[in-house]
């Protein structure tokens, strides 16, 4: 009982003068109640059995309708002491422990080379099954189906494909579920439906210029991961710290000149989505630098070629692969 009402003791959620009693439903007017979110649970089971379906009986035919076959791997042979190794030391070991593994299986080098190649490969999803993944009016609802999203997300943590930024994801959820739910508990949906739609705009364009780029439409898939660059930029180096945040950080100080513990977690936990807004907003930069690179350099290389075939390449420039920075990335 004590630690009930700590956890929702008024001085850690609300602004000095301002109390539980003022959120009761009263004259048509209806708040959000904590015990609403429990509900997520078995909505995120529901989207769960949703995604299954959906992957199975829409996203196969859809993607063979696209021309993109699922291609099988091949598995290497039993063998329990370099899956031992595999799994507990290293996926990728030295010459000098392949060497040490070769002896004590009694087989050739050559073969433990393959075998670990042969492991890794079955570690990397196939393009049919990270197209799988692409595919998955009221502000309670919108919460609810967003918060039930991200637990569902993380239920799937342990069997789905494990990318290069595994971890700000996890943080990414982790830090949605919260602030969600915090927002929903202390009434602030205004500024919480603002940040949930913020980050759903650019989102679904990200999805869909993989799901091409696995299709191999390339035109469309880079048309719409311009767009998504675009739509990122804007919402989450723009827009979410300059208006967002700021009201989030400076506005509640001219109501109040002792913030409540709430603002502190909130905040603290918005900081840390526009950490990882900016570490992906850095991925993205250095994607399209590279996309506009090697548009120059191919469009230099056929110039040259062009140039070579009739013979005025020499008049031109001294240095005919000046053009190609792509090189040296």
């Amino acid at each position: 009982m004590f630690w009930f009402n700590w956890f929702w003791w008024e001085n850690i959620w609300m602004p000095i003068n301002c109390t539980w009693e003022h959120f009761v439903d009263r004259e048509g007017l209806v708040f959000p109640k904590p015990h609403q979110l429990y509900a997520t649970i078995p909505y995120a089971f529901v989207l769960l059995i949703i995604r299954f379906f959906s992957e199975r009986y829409i996203a196969i035919p859809l993607a063979k309708a696209l021309g993109i076959k699922n291609v099988r791997r091949v598995k290497p042979q039993p063998n329990p002491v370099l899956e031992s190794y595999f799994r507990e030391c290293s996926k990728h070991p030295s010459q000098s422990e392949i060497q040490g593994l070769a002896k004590k299986c009694n087989c050739t080098v050559r073969l433990v080379e393959k075998w670990f190649r042969r492991r890794r490969n079955l570690e990397i999803p196939t393009v049919l099954r990270k197209f799988q993944e692409t595919l998955l009016p009221s502000q309670y609802w919108y919460y609810m189906a967003e918060i039930s999203f991200y637990w569902s997300l993380l239920f799937t943590l342990g069997i789905d494909n494990k990318r290069k930024d595994f971890l700000a994801h996890v943080v990414h959820h982790l830090a949605a579920i919260g602030l969600m739910s915090g927002s929903w508990c202390g009434n602030y949906v205004r500024l919480g439906t603002l940040v949930m739609f913020v980050h759903d705009t650019a989102d679904f364009w990200l999805e869909a210029a993989k799901m091409f780029n696995y299709a191999h439409w390339e035109k469309t898939c880079n048309m719409l991961f311009i767009i998504f660059s675009i739509a990122f930029f804007i919402t989450r180096i723009i827009l979410f710290p300059f208006w967002i945040l700021r009201a989030t950080l400076y506005q509640p100080t001219y109501y109040s000149t002792t913030p409540v513990i709430a603002y502190f977690l909130f905040n603290g936990q918005l900081l840390v989505l526009q950490g990882l807004h900016l570490y992906w907003g850095y991925l993205i930069f250095k994607i399209l630098r590279r996309f506009i690179f090697l548009k120059v350099s191919n469009l230099a290389s056929a110039e040259r070629c062009s140039l070579l075939k009739n013979g005025k390449a020499s008049s031109l420039h001294p240095y005919p692969g000046f053009l190609i920075p792509y090189t040296a990335l």
